[in-house]
């Protein structure tokens, strides 16, 4: 899972296309080389797809095995980022609402609104939020305690079946047994054939 790029951008009738107002992005997995294609590619298809986003609403698009995550609030602040496509839709949405809000923070909507120039508002923040939500578990909570509880009901499985299987053994133990009387057998069978109805998968 993989933080490839972030975009802040500026939408609004006054425009033809999105205007990247801050960019930030994580190349270290292309070569030297591929880096200005894949940055100019980053920026063709968040322009893009910011465009073809409403007002208020949120979207992903899938293009050649990346995402791009798109949200354009009711006041024109746009922004984007760029995942593989193993990384959740949730967080990536999360991590958009948290830096489009410190993004309006740092710059006020009359500064960022009347911008006209690209990549004029320089956001050191960017740079951080892209290394931070490389491992979404670790920067967005609701995802570690997902994981957290897949694991935990990995475990639990485990245990079922390795208890399901001494069951099996037990069965052997109870018919061996020379303490139990032939009352207390029939107990332990006539309720494992009631307790059968009840199988866990």
């Amino acid at each position: 899972m993989k933080v490839v790029g972030l975009s802040i951008c500026r939408t609004g009738a006054d425009l033809n296309e999105p205007l990247p107002l801050s960019i930030s992005n994580d190349l270290s997995s292309f070569g030297y080389f591929q880096r200005p294609s894949v940055k100019e590619m980053l920026l063709f298809l968040t322009k893009t797809f910011l465009k073809r986003t409403e007002p208020g609403q949120r979207q992903s698009v899938e293009h050649e095995g990346y995402v791009v995550h798109c949200y354009v609030r009711t006041d024109g602040l746009a922004g984007a980022v760029t995942t593989d496509t193993e990384y959740p839709a949730r967080v990536a949405f999360v991590m958009l609402g948290q830096v489009l809000e410190e993004f309006t923070q740092q710059y006020g909507s009359d500064v960022w609104s009347v911008a006209t120039t690209p990549e004029s508002l320089p956001f050191a923040k960017g740079e951080e939020y892209v290394a931070k939500y490389q491992d979404p578990a670790q920067a967005d909570k609701v995802t570690k305690i997902q994981r957290d509880l897949d694991e935990t009901t990995s475990i639990l499985h485990k245990t079922i079946d390795s208890v399901l299987e001494r069951g099996a053994k037990l069965d052997d133990l109870v018919d061996k047994s020379n303490d139990l009387s032939a009352q207390s057998k029939m107990f332990y069978k006539q309720a494992k054939k009631t307790n059968s109805c009840c199988v866990i998968s």
